[in-house]
């Protein structure tokens, strides 16, 4: 297992703001077991990663919000990825194939524990033993979620209301109309995860800057979504898609200074959903 924690909570220890800030998939620690078991080199592991974009919710955080953010490759463990999605022909060893979902994540390869990518094929050259396998949902996976979801109920306890919003980031998407390629994905399950109101502001404020945005397409959401969003209850949850050339170079490595200009975009999103979940101003579940 890693030597480091898992994960980190950043921000103030009592919430500030409504809005919790997940990043799951920018995790640069890859454990020495990982490694080993590689058949491909660690910039083909590195593919998986959503490049820096931890940073993208550092100025978000400096204003009062919460951000979780894991350390763990997503190589090692997909945290947003439900724990049943296991392609059992990857695990070594007794598992309980009858309580496990064959998704199309996982029929892809990129299940809970990532098998293969177009670009290089099958990533391991031995199969994970499956105590390994149970060792890391215990005691990565979980207690990601654990603490996610006991940051939403202590917002909420204090605002009446929370949104998580699962922070990712996308290669560049084809342009397929008029209009130029969209630069940012917000999804919400189709409505699943968050108040119709929550979706169209972070939308119009996007706008707001100039970029062009969707919904749901590509990009609708995966399992935080499913887990945490519960808009009947005044739990939003929302995944955000940044387009990495945004704030990356030519090869989608190192960040630019334009990576400033996508934080303070997010910080302002957080900053306009605070005043939305306003306890004076409820808005409707849908």
């Amino acid at each position: 297992m890693v030597s480091e924690p898992a994960f980190s909570i950043l921000g103030p220890a009592t919430p500030r703001s409504p809005v919790l800030l997940a990043v799951p998939h920018a995790g640069r620690a890859y454990p020495v077991e990982v490694v080993a078991r590689a058949r491909v080199p660690m910039e083909r592991l590195r593919a998986l990663e959503d490049r820096h974009a931890e940073r993208l919710v550092a100025q978000a955080v400096d204003a009062g919000a919460t951000a979780i953010v894991a350390h763990v490759a997503r190589a090692a463990i997909d945290l947003n990825r439900d724990p049943r999605e296991i392609d059992p022909a990857m695990i070594e060893g007794k598992l309980d194939t009858d309580g496990l979902l064959a998704t199309g994540k996982v029929r892809a390869g990129l299940g809970l524990f990532p098998r293969r990518l177009p670009s290089c094929g099958e990533l391991w050259r031995a199969r994970m033993p499956a105590e390994d396998a149970a060792r890391w949902i215990a005691e990565v996976h979980e207690p990601y979620h654990r603490a996610i979801a006991e940051r939403i109920e202590a917002t909420r306890a204090l605002f009446g209301a929370a949104v998580l919003i699962d922070c990712h980031s996308m290669p560049p998407l084809p342009v397929r109309q008029a209009g130029g390629p969209v630069r940012i994905v917000i999804g919400d399950r189709f409505g699943a995860g968050a108040a119709g109101a929550v979706v169209d502001l972070v939308l119009a404020v996007i706008d707001g800057v100039g970029l062009r945005a969707a919904r749901n397409h590509p990009y609708a959401g995966g399992y935080t979504i499913d887990r945490h969003g519960r808009p009947r209850r005044q739990v939003h949850a929302i995944q955000i898609e940044y387009d990495r050339s945004l704030y990356l170079d030519a090869a989608l490595d190192m960040p630019t200074a334009r990576i400033d200009d996508c934080g303070r975009l997010l910080a302002a999103i957080v900053a306009e959903l605070g005043t939305l979940l306003s306890p004076d101003l409820p808005i409707a579940a849908e």
